[in-house]
């Protein structure tokens, strides 16, 4: 048996006749230290039913025993080597006979932030409320929102998330009796009720300013990463020493590829910057625009290297930097705007890698690495994610259709291995659909193509298909050769998401243990979501464009991003009206909020929604309503 001091602490508050923590006592009491708290005195608790006998057996078995306990004022009964609590534990919190839902809102919220003062870093928060209080869907019925406890959102406000949610077993709970408020009223009824298990979320960070060297047509060039991607440059989930999913599914499709043809991994990089027009329409549309700076910076690197002959740097967050829109007038003169762009894709660089020396005809090479796609925002369009490019040379012809078409039928046959515990099926067909319409990057004309597509569920999926990649003969440049590049190009992060049940992108970027630890050792399985039913905060938002065919509705999601840190996951147009006298068109727009790992409050989403309002009249050039 382990010595008490070595023991996790279990804190209990609230309780009545101390019957709940007589039974965890005599189910956990080897495994942790129970310390059971009451709001009343001793003598007014003494007076009910079977709560001596409870007291004296907690007691008697080491338990620490406390009353007159204010459980929103924890820190100040137990000294800082004292609190670390494991866990935290409230059954049936109530404010009082009458006591409305707005009261004992902020009960709840008032504990959780007493709770954060004293819970162990990966310590839970154990909440058990009447059926229906919650105001989470696992309530059967479901309250309305408003006339629910909304325990998500008050937990948010002291940065704890719901990870867990089951019902509330009084059979577990042997000798357990519920009591009502303070002991005195009728017993709350326990039927349908949940126990809440809340965990710490993850903390927001502001992205401090990055710049990374790299070499590019033989010069090293310095560029800005724009602010979303900060936090994300420099992840290295592809590397030898990852477990992450992505590469899981990556080096399965190498695996079962090298199974029927003959493969070989690139190991050289790609600059992750081109230059390219900015006459092009559609490299705009499609691309992040990069200042970049053709001589090196006198910085000291501070992280691992990004690409060929890469290093990152973070700047101090003094320094002057790009805001994401425009450069500082400090850095003007020495930075180029408006020429330079993160690629897209890795397709642009096809003819460069088959013509490197390592190259062996009638091989697949592989390339792997990250791509940037200015997209709307949307739970399956990711602004970053890595890409995954089979290639290999074949002689125009049917030579290079019959070598697409064996390639097509690996991958799907691949594919659908992995994606059949999910139940969502992949179809390879040469129709082009809907969804790809603004996800394929065109570097050069393609004489034949598969589009790879993953089926969702059509009950309650919207998308109703993910599109994921394609299969393609590329001409050789130039034709007379009598060449073609058959190649495969894969978004490896919406591959992941369908393999393992994941249903939001940013998950997969979560600096969270609680998600790589579930895919340790390249499992592949069902991801299971610790941060369930987050809230969800809409505000609208209108303006007048006085030009609309030079509004950029892309622009705005873009801007929507960076103002919130990625945490908005929707941008709905609700409203367009032209004005006949002055030519402008008033847009309205609602813009929903929610995090995936972190816990978002209100408050935190009126600052957001402010920031974004003034930062859309600073930089789109819009005037507000």
């Amino acid at each position: 048996m382990k010595p008490l001091h070595h023991l996790p602490r279990f804190l209990l508050v609230g309780e009545g006749n101390f019957s709940f923590s007589a039974s965890l006592c005599e189910v956990r009491g080897s495994e942790a230290c129970i310390v059971a708290t009451c709001y009343e005195s001793e003598d007014t608790v003494s007076t009910q039913a079977f709560a001596k006998s409870n007291i004296q057996y907690l007691r008697d078995r080491g338990a620490e025993v406390h009353f007159c306990i204010d459980c929103t004022k924890l820190k100040d009964y137990f000294l800082p080597s004292e609190r670390n609590f494991a866990r935290i534990y409230f059954n049936f919190p109530h404010c009082g006979r009458k006591a409305g839902v707005k009261k004992n809102r902020e009960l709840l919220a008032r504990f959780f932030c007493s709770c954060a003062d004293v819970l162990a870093e990966e310590g839970e928060v154990h909440v058990t409320l009447c059926r229906g209080q919650g105001g989470t869907p696992a309530d059967q019925p479901v309250r309305e929102w408003h006339n629910s406890w909304q325990i998500v959102a008050m937990a948010a406000q002291a940065g704890f998330i719901l990870s867990e949610v089951h019902p509330f077993n009084i059979r577990n709970a042997c000798g357990y009796s519920c009591t009502g408020y303070r002991s005195q009223d009728k017993p709350f009824c326990v039927e349908g009720a949940l126990s809440h298990i809340f965990t710490r979320g993850l903390p927001f960070l502001q992205p401090r300013p990055v710049i990374c060297q790299a070499e590019l047509e033989g010069h090293l060039i310095s560029f800005l990463v724009p602010e979303i991607f900060a936090d994300k440059i420099n992840r290295h989930f592809l590397d030898i020493s990852s477990e992450h999913p992505v590469r899981t599914v990556s080096e399965n499709l190498t695996d079962e590829l090298g199974k029927s043809f003959p493969v070989q991994k690139v190991n050289s990089s790609i600059s992750l910057v081109f230059q390219g027009s900015s006459k092009s329409r559609s490299l705009l549309d499609t691309s992040w625009m990069v200042p970049v700076a053709r001589s090196s910076l006198n910085s000291k690197p501070v992280a691992n290297k990004i690409g060929r002959n890469a290093e990152t740097f973070v700047l101090p967050s003094s320094s002057p930097g790009w805001s994401g829109s425009s450069l500082s007038p400090d850095l003007e003169s020495n930075w180029v705007l408006g020429q330079y762009y993160l690629r897209p894709s890795l397709l642009p660089f096809l003819h460069e890698v088959v013509q490197q020396p390592q190259f062996q005809p009638g091989t697949f090479l592989v390339l792997r690495g990250l791509a940037f796609r200015k997209s709307k925002i949307s739970t399956h369009a990711p602004p970053i994610f890595h890409e995954m490019v089979f290639l290999c040379m074949a002689e125009t012809g049917t030579e290079a259709v019959g070598l697409a078409h064996s390639l097509a039928g690996n991958l799907s046959r691949t594919l659908n291995s992995m994606l059949q515990p999910s139940g969502v099926q992949l179809c390879c067909t040469t129709n082009k659909p809907e969804t790809a319409q603004l996800c394929i990057f065109e570097p050069q004309p393609h004489e034949f193509r598969y589009f790879v597509t993953v089926a969702l569920d059509p009950s309650n999926a919207d998308p109703k298909e993910v599109f994921v990649g394609t299969v393609s003969i590329a001409p050789w440049q130039p034709k007379s050769i009598g060449q073609e590049i058959v190649c495969a190009s894969l978004n490896l992060d919406l591959l992941a998401m369908q393999v393992c049940g994941i249903v939001d992108w940013r998950m997969l970027w979560t600096p969270s243990r609680r998600f790589l630890d579930q895919f340790a050792g390249g499992r592949l399985g069902p991801f299971r979501n610790f941060s369930l039913y987050p809230p969800s905060y809409s505000h609208d938002i209108s303006f007048w464009v006085p030009e609309l065919e030079r509004f950029d509705e892309a622009e705005f999601h873009a801007l929507a991003r960076r103002v919130s840190g990625e945490t908005v996951v929707s941008v709905q147009l609700l409203d367009s009206f032209l004005n006949p006298k002055t030519a402008q068109t008033s847009l309205c727009y609602r813009v929903t909020y929610q995090s995936s790992d972190k816990a978002l409050t209100g408050q935190q989403v009126a600052a957001l929604q402010m920031k974004l309002r003034e930062e859309a009249e600073h930089s789109l050039r819009v005037i507000l309503r």
